[in-house]
């Protein structure tokens, strides 16, 4: 696992829980992802989004480079699900507000907003199941790159 040193300090938090999170969910290790997704859950969630979104983004453009339809969608979402069902509780609605949020289609519900900290606790199952054996510090190393050549270009 990388050590993120070079990244800012609120950047390498991010980095580091869900790095946690992520390996946690591979070993399916159920309090060391627990503890993961907690601290992942107290960092700021709208950065905690762009970075992890900007993954779970790059892992679904990667798998479908024709794009995306409806039915890779509910295949993606269905198969996220069932693999996070099989060792922990897992709410649907939640992954569905991270696979299309990640995709920058899912406007917010402000009368039923889902809690940061319940995004916080899913999307590590999600990148789990999508990222197979991809390496998630590679991607991770990614996010954070188009994210600051995105901040940097406006």
């Amino acid at each position: 696992m990388s050590n993120w040193r070079h990244l800012p300090p609120a950047a390498r938090a991010i980095a580091v829980a869900s790095a946690e999170a992520v390996e946690a969910a591979r070993a399916r290790d159920e309090a060391a992802y627990a503890d993961a997704a907690e601290r992942l859950g107290g960092l700021d969630p709208e950065q905690t989004g762009r970075v992890l979104g900007a993954v779970v983004r790059t892992l679904l453009e990667e798998r479908h480079p024709d794009g995306l339809d409806g039915d890779d969608i509910r295949a993606a979402l269905e198969h996220a699900v069932r693999s996070a069902a099989a060792w922990r509780e897992v709410d649907p609605q939640v992954m569905v507000v991270l696979l299309v949020g990640a995709l920058g289609i899912h406007e917010t519900d402000e009368d039923a907003p889902v809690p940061p900290r319940a995004l916080a606790a899913h999307a590590p199952l999600l990148i789990d199941d999508l990222l197979g054996e991809r390496s998630f510090a590679a991607l991770l190393t990614r996010a954070f790159a188009e994210i600051e050549r995105a901040e940097i270009n406006d």
